[in-house]
C-alpha cells in the first residue's frame, strides 16, 4: 500500500504534456537541446542532428560522448547517396528502421541478405555468422555502399578483412554492434581503416542506432521535413 501510495506522489512530480503526433518528435529534441546544455555538452554543428537523433532514439546521452566520427564521415555519406550509393545492413532489424522512401528519393536502396539461401550455405561452409555472409555478397554489388552495422561483430570483423583486401571499399561504415563478445574489438578495427566511419565505442549499439543514423543522414538531407 505505501508502494502504491509513493507511485502517485512521483506521479503527480511528472509534468504531462498534451501534444499532436507531429509535435512529439520536436518536443524531443528541444529536451534532448536543453538538457545537454545542462550537462554542459557542447555538439559539434556537423555531428549534431546524427548525435541527437541517436540519444532521441535510446534516451541514453552516453552516446554524445561515445560516438566517434572520422572527419567529414556525414559528409562522405551525403555525397555518396546523392550519388546513388545503397546501404547494406547486418540484419533484418536495422534494414526496417531505415527510411527507404527518403533514401530512394536518390535511387539508393536498402539491402540485406540474411534471408538468401546462399548467404546461409557460405555461412556453414565456412563456419561463420550468416551476417558476415551478407558482407561477402555485399562485396559484389557493383554500386556504392554504406554499411549499416548495428548486431553483428562478425558481420564489421569480415567487412574489416575485405576492405584491407581490397574487395569492398565503403563510402561509410556505420559500425554500432551491442553486446559482450568480440563487439569493443570489432569496432576498434573500423577505427584503424582508412574509410569513412561512424562507431560507437564501447559495448553500446544496437540495430535501432544503426538505423537512427542513417536515418540523421538521410533527414539532414532533406530541407524540406519538418515544413
Amino acid at each position: 500500500m505505501k508502494e502504491n501510495c509513493g507511485g502517485k506522489e512521483r506521479l503527480k512530480q511528472i509534468q504531462y504534456e498534451n501534444l499532436l503526433p507531429m509535435e512529439i518528435e520536436k518536443r524531443s529534441f528541444e529536451i534532448i537541446s536543453e538538457e545537454l546544455v545542462r550537462r554542459g555538452i557542447r555538439l559539434d554543428q556537423e555531428l549534431e542532428p546524427v548525435i541527437k537523433r541517436v540519444i532521441h532514439t535510446t534516451a541514453d546521452f552516453e552516446y554524445a560522448e561515445t560516438l566517434a566520427f572520422s572527419p567529414d564521415s556525414v559528409g562522405h555519406a551525403m555525397r555518396a547517396i546523392r550519388d546513388g550509393a545503397c546501404i547494406v545492413t547486418d540484419t533484418r532489424m536495422v534494414m526496417s528502421g531505415i527510411n527507404k522512401k527518403a533514401l530512394a528519393k536518390y535511387g539508393g536502396k536498402v539491402y540485406n541478405f540474411i534471408l538468401d539461401e546462399d548467404a546461409a550455405e557460405f555461412a556453414k561452409k565456412n563456419q561463420t555468422t550468416r551476417s558476415a555472409a551478407c558482407m561477402d555478397k555485399a562485396a559484389g554489388l557493383n554500386v556504392p555502399l554504406v554499411f549499416a552495422i548495428g548486431n553483428a561483430p562478425t558481420a564489421l570483423i569480415r567487412l574489416c578483412e575485405l576492405i584491407q583486401e581490397g574487395r569492398i571499399c565503403p563510402k561509410l561504415v556505420i559500425g554500432v554492434p551491442v553486446g559482450f563478445v568480440n563487439v569493443e574489438y570489432a569496432k576498434e578495427l573500423i577505427l584503424h581503416t582508412d574509410v569513412p566511419y561512424i562507431v560507437a565505442r564501447g559495448r553500446k549499439g544496437g540495430s535501432n542506432v544503426a538505423a537512427a543514423i542513417c536515418n540523421a543522414i538521410l533527414y539532414r538531407m532533406d530541407e524540406t521535413r519538418g515544413r
